[in-house]
């Protein structure tokens, strides 16, 4: 399960401004027209699809429960996933 909030850069509390916000900023950054990077596009395509699960109200409450549930249920697998992502957006 991808964290989208890692994807993006922002804490799981932000509001849809801050969403919004983020979406823009690694938008420009990993585009593929503006960045040659092999993984850009898929970066692309994974900030995407964190922007269109977040800013949806309700797509968003689903993301929350299926991640809190994956927290309870697979602690140690979900929490390795989810710094895998961290560190790969703050690492260069």
């Amino acid at each position: 399960m991808k964290d989208f909030y890692a994807v993006l850069g922002i804490a799981s509390d932000a509001a849809s401004e801050a969403v919004r916000a983020a979406y823009r900023k690694r938008a420009l950054q990993f585009h593929p027209d503006r960045n040659t990077a092999p993984e850009a596009t898929d970066q692309f395509r994974d900030i995407q699809e964190a922007y269109e699960t977040l800013s949806d109200a309700s797509r968003r409450h689903a993301y929350d429960e299926n991640r809190r549930r994956n927290l309870l249920d697979k602690p140690l697998e979900t929490a390795r996933e989810i710094w895998k992502h961290y560190l790969e957006g703050v690492l260069p």
